[in-house]
């Protein structure tokens, strides 16, 4: 059951520019916090960045630098932009979000998007 709907993967040579989308839609909340995985072919699943509702950003090490998350709150729609991509970026990537409210948290997942760098 797919909550969070993803978009913008794709086929692109090293070196080129992606900006995934995830579109939450319609979901009422206090707070959130929102963030994006990836899982390559023969490996376990990885986190990238999250970004919560104050707009304060947290980042893997390895991920710094060329990708940025950011949230238009208005579009409730939360991207990934990445930059200087790389074959080992080769992927499937999900968005995921955590909204809270008072004394309850739900959790969403997008449906997932292919990334493959070439």
């Amino acid at each position: 059951h797919v909550q969070l709907v993803e978009s913008g993967g794709g086929s692109v040579q090293a070196g080129g520019s992606l900006r995934l989308s995830c579109e939450a839609p319609g979901y009422t909340y206090d707070t959130y916090c929102m963030g994006w995985f990836r899982q390559a072919p023969g490996k376990e699943r990885e986190g990238i960045a999250t970004i919560d509702s104050d707009g304060d950003t947290a980042y893997v090490e390895s991920m710094k630098g060329r990708f940025t998350i950011s949230v238009d709150n208005a579009k409730n729609t939360l991207y990934l932009q990445m930059n200087s991509l790389e074959p080992e970026d080769t992927a499937v990537y999900w968005c995921t979000a955590d909204f809270t409210g008072n004394g309850w948290t739900h959790t969403y997942w997008g449906q997932g998007t292919q990334v493959t760098v070439s």
